[in-house]
């Protein structure tokens, strides 16, 4: 356990839900600093932290030497240019800035000139020189310095007074020759678009020649991968790339090329960051807490950049007092942990060291992408987004019960804000990952993410924390749902279906897959889902969300068929949690599986689950599915009510299996909810 981060400075005038001010901010940027700067020895050393993951982050100990030495200098180029982003804002705010006895300044300035230059230990190689390197003439190679760079001219564009301006001519050039070759060459066809484009951009405002044609080709083709609602598509998936890539890097765009050489990308990148907004505050809880989602999950809080990005266009729209209350809840939600940091320096995880969700493309260094959540400290003092008083949104307009959801048809994302306990859920779709790909099936394929309760990686085979799993009782092999098509929203449900072990290779109405519908309740999700399945015998099993075990209470209840079990006890940071299962029809069973390593939260886990079995190889059996999870971030017991709302099910066929027909749930608060999966078909996306 590390030191968390405590405040010297706070205003709960100015900020009601944190305390935060900008001058809190500052002392945030400079503990982390500390961090840091503790882990080099001498003025000379590269940014190279300690690294507690071996197996899986690079550089890569089983590569060969060539691949190694690659590695190497991409790893020493990262650590630079992400810290970077920590204290270009912190310098041009304090430009005297010293941090364990180094001028900052000096050391980056000193930093970034060696890296650029070729005699130097340090030099990180041109393009050119990396495709010598490795060996390869493949034209379509690209390499992680593409991405550095483009942190690199970011942050000699907010430090300029400090670090870009005091640079010779001479040295200019020495950085600029190194920018050129990844500013114009290979990238890879998604976010990295941007990597190049700013990096032409930057040379462009400094004098030196692009290539106009290769920016415009770029720039189009961002435009392209919009899907709407503020989103875009980065490679197949949506996932935060959208917020701390597209939505950052566009803008910046805009004001240092767009605006005066591109007017119609850039209205509609504007327009774009502009439509994200209207929405984006939702997507995060009544705490100001991100969600653990898609890859690159060791980054954090940078999820809360897009706000600043907007916040640079001509014509944002930003909620500036929202946006700083939930980038300020954000920020503590990870400072705020005394299992954040390993040695000064942020995890390999999501809190804590965490290896299922991290990816063979990191390195120790890579979680400091989340500074670019400190960029907002380059708006002035006088800003909105510092002079204005916090608000929270939605959450201060809803009802003590009052669930609001929107669903946005353009990602597949549907978030719900549950003010009973303050959670945001996230449900998502157009979502296609490999088979067996469990690592990518975590990141994307979970049934809810919710900003309280981080993902759970496999307990084991058969169980999984919100996810299906499937066991051949022949075979025994478990499938796990890789693909999931989207429908949308129709009366208050959300309709989705999942394929197990999807693959192009095979006949599409041979997979076994299931209908999902689920709607929201005060306290989290109602399920009434539809097999969709050929082979049997085979057993079923659903978890509810991984639950921090650090001493549990377990109890049970019953309420005519239905039975519900429930979860007291704490976080990993000693906070209340609860949790409750519910089943009703389809289920035979519900039962606990005790983990460890496999929670974000805590090193111990419990997940609880439903079970059950379908025997015959073909026959009427039944096929709807109904059941629920509800949470709490507090003891206090759940009503009657919230365990078991529904009052009754009412189905079309008369063997009330759900094969046929809509079914009917009429719920105890005077609500019905119509499923009806018909028609689905013709309008599933991906």
């Amino acid at each position: 356990m590390g030191t968390k981060f405590i405040p010297a400075t706070l205003d709960y005038e100015l900020s009601p839900y944190t305390g935060l001010t900008r001058e809190s901010w500052l002392e945030a940027g400079k503990y982390m600093l500390e961090g840091i700067f503790q882990n080099i020895r001498s003025f000379q050393d590269p940014v190279i932290m300690p690294r507690k993951e071996t197996q899986i982050t690079y550089p890569h100990l089983n590569a060969s030497e060539e691949v190694q030495k690659t590695q190497r200098r991409a790893e020493v180029f990262e650590g630079l240019t992400r810290t970077f982003f920590i204290a270009a804002p912190v310098l041009q705010n304090i430009p005297d800035l010293e941090i364990c006895g180094y001028p900052i300044a000096e050391y980056y300035k000193n930093q970034v000139l060696r890296v650029c230059t070729k005699t130097d230990p340090l030099y990180v190689g041109t393009y050119e020189d990396q495709q010598e390197i490795t060996g390869h003439e493949d034209p379509f190679r690209a390499f992680q310095q593409t991405v550095e760079t483009c942190a690199l001219v970011i942050c000699l564009w907010v430090s300029r007074a400090q670090i870009w301006d005091t640079y010779t001519r001479e040295e200019k050039d020495t950085i600029a020759e190194l920018l050129q070759g990844y500013a114009h060459e290979n990238t890879v066809p998604q976010n990295w678009r941007l990597f190049n484009m700013l990096d032409m951009a930057f040379l462009n405002m400094e004098g030196y020649k692009i290539d106009r044609d290769i920016m415009r080709d770029h720039g189009q083709a961002i435009l392209n991968y919009y899907a709407g609602d503020g989103w875009y598509r980065d490679g197949h998936s949506f996932d935060y790339y959208s917020c701390w890539a597209f939505n950052v890097y566009a803008p910046i765009w805009n004001l240092w090329y767009g605006y005066e050489n591109e007017p119609y990308l850039a209205r509609k990148f504007e327009e774009q960051s502009n439509k994200l907004m209207e929405t984006y505050g939702d997507f995060f809880d009544r705490d100001g807490w991100t969600n653990m989602w898609g890859r690159s999950n060791i980054y954090r809080n940078a999820a809360t950049s897009a706000f600043d990005g907007n916040m640079m266009l001509r014509n944002g729209i930003c909620n500036a007092g929202l946006a700083r209350r939930i980038s300020s809840g954000s920020l503590m939600q990870f400072l705020g942990r005394e299992d954040f940091l390993y040695q000064g320096v942020p995890t390999l995880g999501f809190y804590g060291q965490f290896s299922p969700l991290v990816q063979g493309y990191s390195c120790a260094e890579s979680p400091f992408w989340l500074g670019k959540a400190f960029l907002c400290l380059h708006l002035p003092a006088d800003h909105p987004f510092w002079t204005e008083k916090e608000n929270n949104g939605t959450w201060e307009r809803l009802g003590e019960r009052e669930v609001k959801v929107t669903t946005l048809n353009g990602p597949a994302l549907s978030f719900s804000n549950h003010q009973a306990n303050g959670e945001t859920i996230l449900r998502t779709g157009k979502v296609v990952k490999r088979p067996g790909d469990e690592h990518g099936m975590w990141n994307y394929s979970k049934l809810c993410y919710n900003t309280k309760y981080p993902w759970e990686s496999a307990p084991s085979q058969d169980v999984e924390a919100q996810q299906y799993v499937l066991k051949d009782g022949t075979t025994n092999r478990c499938s796990k749902a890789n693909v999931t098509f989207w429908y949308g929203e129709r009366d208050g449900v959300l309709y989705r279906r999942q394929f197990f072990d999807y693959s192009l290779e095979k006949e599409s109405h041979w997979i076994q897959a299931v209908n999902l519908a689920d709607f929201a309740v005060p306290c989290g999700i109602l399920r009434v889902d539809k097999l969709r399945i050929h082979r049997a015998p085979l057993s079923l099993t659903l978890g509810a969300y991984g639950f921090p075990d650090n001493g549990t209470c377990i109890s049970e209840k019953a309420q005519g068929s239905a039975r519900a079990m429930i979860l007291k006890g704490k976080d990993a940071m000693g906070r209340e949690k609860q949790l409750a299962m519910t089943i009703y029809d389809g289920w035979k069973d519900l039962k606990l599986l005790h983990s460890t390593g496999t929670n974000p939260d805590s090193e111990k886990s419990i997940v609880l689950y439903a079970a059950t079995e379908r025997q015959k190889q073909y026959g009427y059996e039944p096929y709807v599915l109904i059941s629920q999870v509800i949470t709490k971030e507090s003891h206090e017991d759940f009503s009657e009510e919230e365990l078991f709302p529904v009052k009754t099910v009412r189905y079309t066929d008369p063997e009330n299996c759900g094969g046929y027909g809509p079914v009917i749930l009429e719920m105890k608060d005077g609500g019905k909810k119509e499923i009806s999966f018909e028609g689905m078909e013709g309008q599933l996306m991906l």
